[in-house]
């Protein structure tokens, strides 16, 4: 099996190790190697790993996930480390071991359960939930028709992209005061490519605009009640 060398010192790309080409995986996988990362896979499953060395020629078939395989995989050079293995708790939570143990500065690990992630944190790992975050993010895009995404930074506070609705066109932010009655903060403005960064108070809502928007899960669930009960329909 060869080595995935660390050339870090003459490349500032991030180099990133996958174990796992389940759907997750393989999509984590993907993606970053569209981004022209530098990407090492792993995976038990022959088919797999052969599809992906379309992608990267460091796909390796691992039959083991202990210490002494990992390492000969080269995956230790990595800069980051994904575990993106879910089914199996005690593989994912052993394999999560061995990659802190080799020293890897960031390893991240996809969990299934709230019992899962503490442990994988408790070994040091950053922890993922795929599952619930695009249920949440689902959840949030189909209870509010107007926002176009959903990102959910911590238990308080979310990011969301909000087509403006026809209620708010032609008044200011200042007139709005969404900070006030709902909690939600203004961070940009878009429309048609151009970026508002500083939204100033006097700023008047443009038709087309996209809102950037920062608060509570529960802010954005006030705003979107109250723009059903001011509908102009």
């Amino acid at each position: 099996m060869s080595l995935f060398h660390n050339n870090n010192k003459k490349n500032t790309k991030i180099s990133y190790g996958i174990v796992g080409l389940g759907r997750f995986g393989y999509a984590l996988a993907t993606e970053l190697s569209r981004s022209d990362a530098d990407i090492l896979v792993l995976d038990s499953d022959e088919e797999k790993v052969r599809a992906m060395r379309d992608l990267t020629e460091n796909a390796f078939i691992i039959r083991s996930l202990d210490k002494k395989s990992l390492a000969e995989t080269g995956i230790q050079n990595c800069d980051v480390a994904i575990v993106c293995i879910g089914e199996h708790i005690e593989t994912s939570i052993l394999t999560t071991l061995n990659l802190v143990s080799l020293g890897i500065p960031k390893v991240v690990a996809k969990a299934t359960s709230a019992e899962h992630g503490e442990i994988l944190e408790k070994l040091g790992a950053e922890v993922v939930y795929p599952e619930r975050d695009m249920a949440i993010r689902l959840a949030n895009n189909l209870e509010t028709a107007r926002v176009l995404d959903y990102i959910q930074l911590s238990e308080k506070i979310n990011i969301s992209k909000l087509q403006i609705p026809e209620q708010l066109v032609g008044k200011s932010v200042v007139d709005m005061d969404l900070r006030a009655r709902f909690g939600l903060n203004i961070i940009a403005v878009e429309n048609n490519g151009e970026v508002v960064e500083h939204v100033k108070p006097d700023y008047i809502f443009r038709s087309k605009d996209v809102l950037l928007i920062s608060g509570s899960r529960d802010g954005l669930a006030k705003l979107s009640e109250w723009l059903e009960q001011n509908s102009l329909h």
